[in-house]
C-alpha cells in the first residue's frame, strides 16, 4: 500500500490535479483558525490536542474501516491521506515565480521570491551567486521538508504517522511566522526530523559525490545535537559538485544543481521501497 500511495501522491501532485482547498496544510489552516482560536494554542494541553485531533481522527478512520471490502477501504484511506500530505501547490509556485525572474535579469524580484520560499530562513545573500547558493540549500530544505520527510513518514507509519507529521510541521511554522508562543512544538519537530534527515542526506551521499559527501555526512549526524536543516543543507552541497559556466543565470545554478540532486534521491529512495516491497519488508 505504501508504494502505491506514494506513487499515486506523486503522479496527483505533478499534473496538480488536487484543487488547493483539498490540500493539508490549508485544510489545517481552516481547522487552526476555526477551532483553536485566540489563546488555546498558547496552553500545552491546547496545544497537544490540536496536534492529537487530525492524528487520532484518521486512526479511527482507519479503525473503522480496517477489512471493509478486502481492504480497499483502508488502501483508499492510504492513496488519499497520500495525496493531501503530498501536494504543496503553494511551494512550486513560488519557486517558478523566482525561475522566472531570474531568467529575466529581475534580481529584486528573485530576493522577493526567495524570501517567500521559507517564512522560517532568512535571506541574507550579497549576491547573485550567493543568492542562488542560498536558495539552493533553501530548495534541498523544502524538498526534505515537504516530499522526503512526509514520504517516509507515510512508508513507516501510513496515514496517522503522516497527519501528525504534517500537522507538527504545519503549526510550527505558523509559530515562526507569527512569532507565537507556542509550547512544545520547536522540541517535537526536531525530534520527529532527527532521524529521517540523516537519512535523507545519507540519500545525497549515494545520488551525489560519494567521498565529500560521506566526509560530511559522518561529521555532522553523529553529533546528536546539529539541527536536521544543517545535515540537510551541509550535506547536499558536499554531495553535489556546482557548476561554474552554464547558460542558465547565475543566481539560479546553485540552485538547479541543489534540486537535481535532491531529484535523484527521491528516485533513490522509491528504488528502495521498491524492491522492500518486492520481498515482502513493506507492505
Amino acid at each position: 500500500m505504501a508504494l502505491f500511495s506514494l506513487l499515486v501522491a506523486i503522479i496527483i501532485e505533478r499534473l496538480k490535479l488536487l484543487p488547493g482547498a483539498l490540500q493539508l496544510d490549508n485544510g489545517l489552516h481552516w481547522y487552526q483558525q476555526h477551532l483553536f482560536a485566540g489563546n488555546l494554542l498558547h496552553s500545552l494541553p491546547g496545544m497537544l490536542l490540536a496536534l492529537l485531533l487530525p492524528t487520532v481522527s484518521v486512526a479511527v478512520l482507519l479503525w473503522v474501516v480496517n477489512g471493509w471490502f478486502f481492504g480497499l477501504l483502508t488502501l483508499m484511506v492510504w492513496v488519499v491521506f497520500g495525496m493531501v500530505c503530498f501536494s504543496h501547490q503553494k511551494q512550486r509556485a513560488v519557486f517558478k515565480r523566482y525561475m522566472q525572474a531570474a531568467c529575466r535579469g529581475d534580481v529584486e524580484a528573485c530576493y522577493l521570491y526567495a524570501g517567500e520560499l521559507d517564512c522560517t530562513d532568512c535571506v541574507d545573500a550579497v549576491s547573485e551567486k550567493e543568492l542562488g547558493a542560498r536558495v539552493g540549500q533553501m530548495a534541498a530544505w523544502i524538498n526534505y521538508r515537504y516530499y522526503a520527510a512526509v514520504a517516509l513518514f507515510l512508508i513507516v507509519f501510513g496515514p496517522v504517522g503522516v497527519v501528525f507529521y504534517c500537522t507538527v510541521r504545519f503549526f510550527a511554522e505558523e509559530r515562526k511566522r507569527h512569532d507565537a508562543d507556542w509550547p512544545l512544538l520547536p522540541g517535537l519537530l526536531y525530534v520527529l526530523d532527527w532521524l529521517p534527515a540523516r537519512l535523507v542526506a545519507l540519500g545525497f551521499v549515494f545520488s551525489g559525490q560519494f567521498s565529500s559527501g560521506f566526509s560530511r555526512w559522518r561529521e555532522l549526524a553523529f553529533d546528536w545535537r546539529c539541527k536536521p536543516r544543517s545535515i540537510i543543507t551541509g550535506v547536499a552541497v558536499a554531495a553535489e559538485v556546482m557548476p561554474e559556466e552554464t547558460l542558465a543565470p547565475i543566481c539560479v545554478r546553485s540552485t538547479i544543481a541543489l534540486l537535481a540532486l535532491s531529484k535523484r534521491n527521491f528516485v533513490l529512495l522509491l528504488t528502495i521501497l521498491s524492491l522492500l516491497t518486492i520481498f515482502g519488508w513493506v507492505r
